[in-house]
């Protein structure tokens, strides 16, 4: 069913206003504007655990996630067991998604063998399929191995993907050193475990010229950084994601739905963030979407595994409370879900689109999701905009 051709193409549908539009019984009216079509969305940080960790998600069921919440090309994290660090693990994974994908799922390759930031991967033989190079779970520790990496990666014309953080500054911190964890007795992530490594890969990036993107930006300092660099002329991108934008620390709870790494941070840490977004800084909103084991993520703040889903929602969470408040335009936010992320990646669009009620109004329930892991801080919430219908490549991939 989902696997139909249709008939329509995008251009097709934009003249059909006014009319009623039939698929396999269910009728899409676009009388008095019921229905906005969007661009495919395109969220380049998704962990789809295939292979390796197919318990927590797998290809078909992320990328059945994905086409719910109106995206249409996602790319892949290579924190997976076999890790992409060489050519014959890199096809397992294509492998998988060859078969399995009902969108565009672009892999990444690890930037060192295991993502354990000794020696580098085999970037060359990586380098014709994929979208970027990234150990993405990790920062790369070693100035010297990050060095190479950037010099080995704009000579393969990809970019290096960041995880940014420091371990020795770690110190066993699960959520943000703030003001939750004192008064709770949490052990502290400190923001400078992030922007210290920011700061160190961009005077790498001034050194280099190698074209950069930090992942889930989630601290003002890092922001400021960013900042600047641009200022500069470096070639610099970031991400953040919804829970940085809409959630801080006070808003935790002793559950495992709210723990991720980096974590939630301070409520001036979230305003940073959306200035960002709003002056051009940031310029993509991807989700991390990291699923787990119900199991995994049972167990508190402090012994669940670090990660949240966020496909399903990204787009109704955003809309609900960053458009509708007055924060952001609409336009804006396509911009960063859609254009944005395929401009910098260089993911085309196609007619991928994806058909939305914006006034349908409703509460976020985890037992509703495609993907396999229900752990978000956002249960609940109530929220504008439902998904009904994403076409990519001509066919229906979802649709109510």
């Amino acid at each position: 069913m989902t696997d139909m051709k249709l008939t329509c193409k995008l251009d097709m549908y934009k003249a059909h206003e006014g009319q009623l539009f039939s698929l396999e019984g269910r009728s899409f009216d676009f009388e008095n504007d019921k229905y906005s079509i969007f661009p495919g969305f395109c969220d380049v940080h998704v962990h789809l655990r295939e292979p390796g960790f197919s318990y927590k998600e797998t290809v078909a069921t992320g990328c059945a996630a994905a086409a719910a919440g109106g995206y249409t090309a996602v790319c892949a994290m290579p924190n997976l067991n076999p890790v992409p660090d060489c050519r014959e693990n890199l096809d397992r994974e294509l492998e998988l998604i060859d078969r399995d994908a009902c969108i565009d799922v672009l892999p990444y390759a690890a930037i060192s063998r295991g993502e354990r930031g000794e020696e580098l991967s085999d970037m060359e033989a990586l380098a014709p399929n994929v979208v970027g190079f990234s150990d993405d779970g990790r920062g790369v520790q070693s100035d010297e191995l990050m060095e190479q990496a950037m010099l080995r990666a704009k000579e393969l014309g990809k970019l290096i993907v960041a995880h940014c953080e420091v371990n020795s500054l770690l110190k066993g911190g699960y959520i943000h050193d703030g003001e939750y964890a004192r008064a709770h007795g949490h052990r502290g992530i400190c923001s400078e475990s992030e922007y210290a490594q920011v700061e160190r890969d961009l005077k790498l990036v001034e050194k280099t010229g190698c074209a950069y993107h930090v992942c889930h930006v989630s601290t003002r300092e890092s922001v400021e950084l960013i900042r600047r660099a641009k200022a500069r002329g470096l070639d610099v991108s970031c991400e953040t994601a919804p829970h940085y934008l809409l959630m801080d620390d006070s808003m935790l709870r002793e559950e495992g739905r709210f723990k991720m790494n980096p974590p939630v941070r301070s409520r001036e840490d979230r305003e940073a963030l959306i200035e960002g977004i709003k002056d051009g800084t940031i310029e993509i909103i991807a989700t991390d979407h990291a699923p787990h084991s119900g199991e995994e993520k049972s167990r508190g703040l402090e012994k669940s595994a670090f990660g949240i889903v966020g496909l399903e929602t990204a787009f109704p969470l955003l809309y609900t409370n960053l458009v509708l408040t007055g924060e952001i335009c609409l336009e804006k936010l396509l911009e960063l879900m859609c254009h944005n992320p395929r401009r910098r990646f260089g993911i085309p669009l196609g007619e991928d689109f994806s058909l939305w009620d914006l006034g349908e109004s409703y509460t976020i329930d985890p037992a509703e999701f495609k993907s396999l892991g229900r752990a978000t801080p956002f249960e609940g919430w109530q929220v504008f905009g439902r998904c009904h219908l994403t076409v990519h490549g001509g066919k229906a991939v979802y649709y109510r």
